[in-house]
């Protein structure tokens, strides 16, 4: 069903709360909550989410809760990075999708395995060299990565059918969002601190439209790069 097969190191595969049971668990809490896409599903019970936080909270890892993975930042709680990616691809998959924030790198790993292109910029380079080699090691090949700042994209490989934003703004720059197709999908936390909404988007010849699907907490989309 997903678009591409990486390889699947040895260790992916888990064990205890780690296991494909306990995967097997959250895909339940992930439906109960109103995840229906199978593609999503199916990416989410792949993608070895313990192998993409430190060692010692591997064992949450299937937990449906965001976790710290240093330098203030989070990895998303999978219900969240499953609701993104399913508004994502509410109309089909993208060929080509532009994620602003890689994080430790899970969100551009479950897309990598939906749509045939994921650009990701990330703004602190530590957080880059660890999640490039996640994706190395993980065989996530058709990712490209970049450190810079977020608000302005990556204007060279644009236009992209996606754009996912993985911090939050109260609103995204125009010179971002132009980075996107005509008809294209923006999904992205907008809001102040303690009041933000995740917003589905998209882009006709009026504008923009926009849907909001409900209330999330995202770490501030920062400028500038550490």
């Amino acid at each position: 069903m997903t678009r591409f097969q990486a390889p699947r190191p040895t260790d992916s595969l888990g064990t205890g709360m780690t296991s494909q049971r306990a995967r097997d668990r959250l895909l339940e809490r992930l439906k109960a909550q109103g995840i229906v896409d199978a593609r999503v599903l199916e990416v989410i019970g792949r993608v070895p989410r313990h192998l993409f936080v430190d060692e010692a909270l591997a064992s949450r890892a299937y937990e449906d809760t965001a976790l710290p993975i240093g330098l203030g930042q989070t990895i998303s709680q999978p219900y969240v990075v499953a609701l993104m990616t399913q508004a994502l691809l509410r109309d089909g998959a993208p060929d080509k999708v532009l994620e602003i924030g890689t994080g430790s790198g899970y969100q551009a790993a479950v897309l990598s395995l939906l749509c045939r292109e994921v650009h990701t910029v990330e703004r602190i380079d530590e957080l880059l060299r660890q999640a490039r080699k996640r994706f190395r090691r993980l065989g996530y090949r058709n990712i490209r990565s970049k450190h810079d700042d977020g608000n302005i994209g990556w204007r060279e490989h644009a236009p992209f059918d996606a754009l996912i934003v993985t911090a939050a703004r109260e609103a995204l720059e125009p010179a971002l969002l132009e980075q996107v197709a005509p008809g294209g999908i923006a999904v992205a936390p907008l809001g102040p601190v303690g009041q933000q909404t995740l917003v589905r988007m998209q882009r006709g010849t009026d504008g923009w439209s926009r849907e909001n699907l409900g209330a999330v907490s995202f770490v501030p989309l920062v400028r500038g790069v550490l």
